[in-house]
């Protein structure tokens, strides 16, 4: 997996977008969060903690292609925490996956709570399509003053 690594994919720039709202988000001792782009560049919300918990490439491989398969949400624990793994997409972009890391959870603690965890992954995605939506009207924004005789780095004010 690439940590970090950036693109200028569409779907790369989006995905970085979602994880600088979402990340800011989350409590320090809480849940973490990693997305996964199509690409194999990966975000996780607590960079030190994803790597100390020691899930390998290949682990996280497997997970998307069950994903992609159609099984999902997929619930996992692994050693002693509970992954909470799914699709990534908005009406107009396959983001790729998104992991929901729960310390110390057991499977039956995770399975207790499902109702909540499938909350927090509709909230992602009503935030992703809400970044793309902001996107799409700015770029049409900005589309719109271009013919008007703005040059695309002038001011509205100016």
């Amino acid at each position: 997996m690439d940590m970090f690594g950036s693109s200028y994919s569409p779907n790369c720039v989006l995905n970085e977008q979602i994880a600088r709202r979402i990340f800011d988000l989350l409590p320090e001792d809480g849940p973490m969060m990693v997305i996964i782009s199509k690409e194999g560049n990966c975000w996780p919300s607590n960079a030190e903690g994803f790597t100390q918990l020691g899930i390998t490439d290949g682990y996280i491989k497997e997970l998307c292609a069950k994903i992609n398969d159609g099984e999902e949400p997929i619930i996992t624990n692994v050693n002693d925490f509970s992954l909470v793994a799914t699709a990534l997409a908005t009406e107009r972009n396959d983001c790729g996956y998104i992991l929901i890391v729960l310390p110390h959870y057991s499977p039956e603690s995770t399975m207790s709570n499902i109702g909540l965890i499938e909350i927090l992954l509709s909230q992602v995605g009503l935030i992703a399509h809400l970044i793309e939506q902001n996107n799409m009207l700015y770029e049409r924004q900005m589309k719109q003053l271009v013919p008007c005789g703005h040059a695309e780095g002038d001011s509205i004010l100016n």
